[in-house]
């Protein structure tokens, strides 16, 4: 689904104007390597998307994940945010956004990634070193190697179940 119901119903009444939308999936091969999905306008993205009404980002990335790959996954924890005009991206149909993105490190809960959706051209797992361009300005930290580690302030085991933190957090 490119856009849900109820952003269609937004889109009605504001048009293109700016929304603060998403959350975003880092998820890893055994490699390290990171999966990218290749838009339908030829950019390349992490999976991403937005939160719907009574979601809250732990379940918003994996609804979105899976629509966009076919990939249960699990969030394990959260990355970081970003925010800001570095986050502002107008898509091809016109329609305005400044993302407030809050990424999530994912495992994969399964195998099969096929893209047979109106949103993704093709997926492809690229390293840290050498990602393709990408449309958002991510901090190429998220990326690397480090990131993939523990840290107390990110760890969801240390915290707790992510499920329960993020919703202690609202």
């Amino acid at each position: 689904m490119a856009i849900s119901e109820h952003y269609f119903r937004i889109r009605q009444k504001v048009g293109t104007l700016l929304m603060l939308v998403p959350v975003v999936a880092i998820i890893r091969d055994e490699t390290g390597g990171i999966l990218f999905q290749k838009k339908r306008d030829g950019t390349w993205s992490l999976p991403a998307g937005a939160i719907e009404p009574g979601e809250n980002p732990a379940q918003a990335i994996v609804r979105e994940v899976q629509e966009e790959t076919s990939l249960k996954v699990k969030p394990e924890r959260n990355r970081r945010c970003f925010w800001g005009a570095d986050f502002r991206y107008q898509y091809p149909n016109g329609d305005q956004v400044e993302y407030t993105v809050v990424v999530f490190e994912c495992s994969k809960e399964g195998t099969s990634e096929r893209f047979d959706n109106e949103e993704t051209l093709g997926l492809a797992y690229f390293v840290p070193e050498a990602l393709p361009p990408l449309g958002l300005a991510y901090s190429k930290s998220i990326f690397s190697a480090y990131a993939a580690s523990s840290s107390p302030r990110d760890d969801a085991s240390r915290s707790g179940n992510l499920h329960q933190t993020m919703e202690s957090d609202s």
